[in-house]
């Protein structure tokens, strides 16, 4: 088993699934001593074709940037209120490029995280099939860890 089982990562979006997942494990876990929480976003990097320029792209890079440090914020803040300590709750937000998301969250988690919570997205099947799941890429590819998919 990867690490504690006491040290958690959320990974997250903006999404109604991802607040779901934070707030899961804020009443599940809000307030009990020795757990830490960190919530993660990766930022996509868009392909270098993407943007017309390099000025756009990065201007993109910096709202982007700029918006999940505000959900990110909301997120701790859920944390928090639930009775976690402020030493206990870290977020973070890396831009990587990321062919599959799945595989950029299970590389950014710690070795000391044994736990990670995702929000499944509320796909079709057919969409599931066509664009497949991250939560579902994520339970099948992560290793010595458990997996939490809040719906």
């Amino acid at each position: 088993m990867k690490g504690s089982n006491r040290n958690i990562l959320v990974a997250v979006d903006d999404s109604d699934n991802s607040r779901r997942a934070v707030e899961y494990v804020a009443d599940l876990i809000g307030g009990l001593p020795g757990f830490k929480v960190a919530v993660l976003h990766v930022i996509a990097e868009p392909e270098d074709d993407f943007f017309p320029t390099a000025a756009e792209k990065d201007a993109w890079m910096k709202r982007e940037g700029e918006r999940i440090q505000r959900v990110l914020a909301s997120y701790r803040e859920i944390l928090l209120t639930a009775g976690f300590t402020d030493e206990a709750v870290k977020t973070r937000s890396t831009i990587k490029y990321c062919p599959s998301l799945a595989e950029c969250i299970l590389q950014e988690q710690p070795d000391d995280y044994g736990t990670l919570v995702v929000g499944r997205k509320g796909r079709t099947r057919t969409e599931e099939f066509l664009f497949g799941s991250v939560s579902s890429k994520i339970v099948d590819h992560a290793k010595e860890s458990t997996v939490w998919v809040v719906s």
